[in-house]
């Protein structure tokens, strides 16, 4: 029986913020190369105790096999502007020497029933300790901010009904999911002069102000991220 949550999620945690400096450090590289960055900002989480046991219940996950079968205890979310940079971030992933990428799912090409999209990775990655090496499975979910947006109220409204959506409200989020994917597809359709907009703002005299308010939005979103 795990006596002391705290100390079981540690490694969790220092897994979660070693990934989070490591994949900003990647956007952060793309800018100052003038480059387009297909990481639009990051996020990350260690999962609440409650919902680790909630989940175990509902997964029939036993203690001892937590921390090989509960594969998000560590989760990272990479949110990207265009469908195509989500690809892109999977190829930088998959290049990385210090990650171990165990599993893909792809939500984007194979929607779910319910209109969720988002491509899914389950890594392996090694923490040092001090009792030495310790390896963390995490999972990074990629998407885009339309299916960001979409994917979260989902998660809201899927507390309240427990995953037993009514008929009306599930066919509504359908709808939502479908106008959600075709706003992503407009965007790309005008990628280049959206690319072409940005660089020139970026790079104008607001770009002090625009870095700033992407930090203050990954501060958020990793106090609320569930």
């Amino acid at each position: 029986m795990i006596e002391d949550w705290h100390a079981f999620l540690l490694p969790y945690q220092q897994a979660v913020n070693e990934l989070k400096v490591k994949l900003r450090g990647m956007r952060k590289q793309y800018q100052e190369s003038a480059q387009h960055s297909p990481i639009e900002f990051v996020t990350g989480r260690v999962k609440p105790v409650d919902s680790i046991k909630e989940k175990m219940v509902r997964r029939h996950v036993s203690e001892d096999r937590l921390e090989q079968d509960m594969q998000d205890i560590a989760g990272l979310r990479i949110m990207c502007q265009f469908v195509e940079d989500i690809y892109a971030v999977v190829d930088l992933l998959r290049e990385r020497g210090d990650i171990a990428i165990l599993e893909e799912r792809d939500y984007v090409t194979n929607v779910k029933p319910s209109g969720y999209r988002s491509y899914h990775i389950v890594i392996e990655y090694p923490v040092q300790l001090i009792t030495g090496e310790k390896k963390i499975l995490a999972e990074i979910q990629v998407r885009t901010l339309a299916m960001n947006f979409w994917a979260t109220v989902e998660h809201s409204l899927n507390y309240k009904y427990q995953g037993d959506f009514p008929t009306k409200l599930a066919d509504r989020l359908q709808r939502a999911a479908a106008a959600a994917f075709k706003l992503d597809q407009e965007m790309s359709e005008i990628r280049e002069e959206i690319q072409e907009a940005q660089n020139l703002f970026s790079y104008g005299k607001s770009s002090g102000w625009e870095r700033a308010s992407g930090r203050d939005q990954e501060e958020q979103n990793d106090n609320h991220q569930a």
